[in-house]
């Protein structure tokens, strides 16, 4: 839906001060058991652009609801994730050779982080994903983390780090604020445990006293009660938003100028896109925060990710 609000907002624009635009309709495939509403829509207006994942749109193919023999261009967003998804790739392997020829289609894959894009590049020729002539654009080869940001980090015990989050969240005082959660693992969900991101909203609820609302995005949440989230924290003015890493890419929430890692990121490209996630407000010169919380074991991997994304790390201690 954020994807197509800007689509939208696009295809509105007049071109090379082009008085006259034609009509250009883009329309958003939801998942889920929308089928015979999408049939519908698109037989009343097929559209120029369509905005979809993956698996709707290798969906709606197999039961011939949409159909790509006229499509000229396909981007596919977030492309090294998807790869890397073993729930994405079969369909997208689908989309890009069953469903679609790529020799009648200019392809687009983007990502902030496309790791070892030369043999990546050679792949995508050599399983004919895309022409032959593909090239690899990259927008910032230097520095790939935004020169806005300043990256902090934390050592605590386990014990203490429901403390010492918002010890840092009073210090701070963000304008807005995303806290990364490490998902919860299936030993603790079969033991019975409450999950990490319940357990740290039950703990601001009764010991932030500021004025930002809790908000609460993961993974188990259907797609309304993520939708939901997402359009509360739009709204308002200021947030805390508790998420795991589905929130890591893609969400575009300008207002966020601070980020707190809960939990060490799993791998410096999660690090790298969920500090993609501030110092998003266009034209602002205005330095963010990125903040991780980690035990000194942790240490090691915290020096590996800046020496990986090339950014300097600064040791703080918090009073708590």
């Amino acid at each position: 839906m954020q994807v197509t609000k800007v689509a939208r907002m696009l295809a509105a624009s007049p071109v090379d001060n082009e008085l006259v635009q034609k009509s250009c309709s883009v329309m958003a495939l939801l998942d889920g058991g929308m089928l015979k509403r999408h049939k519908t829509w698109l037989k009343a207006e097929p559209p120029v652009i369509v905005v979809a994942t993956i698996a709707s749109v290798c969906q709606m193919l197999e039961k011939r609801i949409l159909k790509l023999e006229s499509m000229q261009v396909l981007v596919i967003d977030e492309v090294d994730f998807m790869f890397n998804a073993s729930k994405q790739v079969s369909y997208l392997r689908k989309l890009l050779t069953t469903y679609s020829s790529c020799s009648n289609r200019q392809t687009v894959f983007a990502s902030a982080s496309i790791p070892q894009h030369r043999r990546f590049l050679h792949d995508c020729i050599q399983q004919k994903w895309t022409k032959s002539d593909a090239v690899h654009v990259h927008v910032n080869s230097i520095a790939p983390m935004p020169s806005c940001l300043q990256h902090r980090f934390v050592i605590c015990s386990k014990s203490r780090r429901h403390q010492t989050l918002l010890s840092l969240i009073q210090s701070d005082t963000p304008e807005s604020a995303i806290i990364f959660v490490g998902e919860q693992s299936e030993k603790s969900k079969k033991a019975g445990n409450a999950p990490p991101t319940t357990l740290l909203i039950n703990f601001l609820e009764t010991s932030y006293e500021g004025c930002l609302d809790i908000v609460l995005l993961e993974e188990d949440m259907n797609f309304n009660s993520r939708a939901a989230s997402l359009s509360e924290v739009r709204k308002r003015g200021g947030y805390l938003l508790i998420a795991t890493d589905i929130a890591a890419r893609g969400v575009d929430l300008p207002e966020t100028t601070h980020i707190y890692n809960f939990d060490l990121p799993r791998a410096a490209v999660d690090y790298l896109h969920r500090a993609g996630r501030t110092g998003r407000k266009p034209f602002s010169d205005k330095k963010c925060t990125v903040t991780t919380i980690i035990s000194s074991e942790e240490q090691f991997v915290m020096e590996r990710y800046e020496n990986e994304l090339m950014f300097n790390c600064e040791m703080i201690t918090v009073q708590v």
